[in-house]
């Protein structure tokens, strides 16, 4: 493939257009490229960091149905116990995330990594499924699940119109995108707010579950371990549902260059927010089964409703208004975040050039982070969102287990990488392992959807022959991708 010069955008240096030759150049040194750089402000500091991992993580699964896991694991015991090491088998793909981050100082995330271990064409097939499914589908999910319950205090007597949560949907949608837009800085404010806000609802959870265990309400954690035997089937589903719920740890790695002090930064927030979505996400299911007995738990439709209801009187209003603030805060960390995916790719040539400009004046990706809001608004309205998250959901373990196999191969590849935190081989070993077992188990109890995720993930490959190597394009197709 033909290498391209970097480009200056802007006669006045505030865009620049980094290399576009597919490979990643001046990793060490932590610079984007080596003859054009975008400058990207250093505004995540520790704190903001912890905010966009724990804002990210904690959606509205938790507060609405943590069955998933209780269903396939047959008991209290073993569902609080795979909840636990979910936690702890995060916190191992997470500190392999924190290595990647520190030895290649590049935002980008699961795109960059791919790239610099694999090559161009596996990290084009993610971004390309990324940018046309999984992120629109994505954010279009928990936008809805936030349309439901900023709704739910105004409809508690009837059900509320499908209509009505499209629409303020679509508004909270747009209000993200114009947020990310407009200031880096704003966006990890509220981002800090929003998480704030995320952990106040789950202590409100916790604080009455264990006044109700100081009472000796544990009628419930009796026999934890008896009941219906996990199947051989069931208990790795367990697991996907709880690798699903922890999934957004690998969010910082995505803003990388906009990080402070990323050699300390990144593995400290990483760290402290696992730590604390693991206890949180363990307490809060513990408090759960203080007040509600595993079969109410799989009957209810919202457990976090149900449980204030049946403690808090009228209190129980704030629950939804707390659920919909937290889904709010997973739009905004996952729109921030994977924006940069978007920008990184376009600057190494694998997406239009527009998308790697920056506002002269805001410091915000903004073509990157715009392209996302028509693509998500046509999944809202239009498309299958739950079909195409259940056809694509193996495509994200799938990469992640191929990024964590690519620390493996840098180990080997480049050994006097500099490395200012190292975790021990075993533990990318473990969790690429998990990774790929996963996407078997899911080809194997799900084979038409998965086979359809993997059909649709497979386009890739055409595309990025099409549009990247051929270099004979008409005037025409090259003028349509900004060229």
């Amino acid at each position: 493939m033909p290498r391209k010069a970097a480009v200056p955008t802007v006669s006045n240096g505030s865009y620049l257009q980094g290399q576009a030759n597919g490979r990643l150049s001046s990793m060490e040194s932590g610079q984007p490229a080596l003859e054009g750089k975008v400058v990207l402000k250093k505004k995540v500091t520790l704190l903001r960091g912890i905010s966009i991992i724990i804002g990210t993580i904690i959606g509205a699964g938790i507060f609405i149905s943590p069955k998933g896991i209780l269903k396939n694991t047959g008991s209290v015991g073993m569902s609080l116990t795979v909840w636990t090491a979910c936690g702890i088998l995060s916190l191992f793909g997470a500190l392999c995330y924190a290595e990647l981050g520190t030895c290649i100082k590049k935002s980008g995330g699961h795109y960059t990594y791919i790239l610099e271990a694999f090559g161009p064409l596996p990290a084009f097939v993610r971004v390309w499924v990324e940018l046309l499914i999984i992120r629109p589908a994505a954010t279009a999910v928990i936008s809805l699940a936030f349309g439901r319950y900023i709704l739910e205090p105004f409809f508690m007597q009837c059900e509320i119109p499908e209509l009505a949560i499209k629409l303020i949907t679509a508004v909270g949608i747009t209000l993200v995108m114009v947020l990310n837009s407009t200031s880096v800085s704003w966006s990890a404010r509220i981002q800090m707010f929003l998480t704030f806000c995320k952990l106040v609802a789950i202590l409100i959870i916790i604080v009455p579950g264990v006044i109700q265990l100081i009472k000796g309400e544990t009628q419930h954690f009796k026999n934890a371990f008896a009941g219906n035997d996990a199947s051989v089937m069931g208990l790795p589903l367990a697991f996907y549902s709880g690798m699903y719920a922890y999934s957004g740890w690998f969010y910082l790695n995505f803003v990388t260059e906009e990080v402070e002090n990323p050699e300390k930064n990144i593995p400290l927030a990483i760290c402290i927010s696992m730590i604390i979505v693991t206890v949180g996400y363990v307490l809060t299911n513990v408090a759960y089964f203080t007040t509600i007995s595993a079969g109410e738990l799989l009957l209810s439709k919202a457990v976090a409703v149900t449980f204030a209801e049946r403690l808090m009187g009228n209190f129980s209003l704030a629950v939804p208004v707390f659920v919909a603030l937290s889904c709010f805060g997973s739009m905004n960390g996952g729109i921030f975040a994977v924006s940069r995916m978007f920008f990184v790719a376009s600057r190494e040539g694998h997406l239009p050039e527009i998308l790697s400009m920056i506002h002269v004046r805001k410091h915000t990706p903004l073509p990157a982070v715009i392209v996302l809001h028509p693509l998500t608004m046509i999944m809202l309205f239009n498309g299958d969102l739950y079909s195409l998250l259940n056809f694509l959901s193996f495509a994200r373990w799938l990469f992640i287990g191929l990024v964590v196999a690519g620390l493996i191969c840098l180990r080997y590849k480049r050994p006097d990488m500099s490395r200012p935190f190292k975790v021990p081989l075993f533990i990318p070993a473990l969790f690429s392992f998990t990774c790929l077992f996963m996407v078997a188990l899911s080809l194997y109890s799900d084979p038409v959807n998965t086979g359809i995720g993997f059909a649709i993930t497979l386009t890739g490959i055409p595309a990025y022959y099409l549009f990247i190597v051929w270099d004979k394009k008409p005037k025409w197709f090259r003028k349509l991708l900004g060229k």
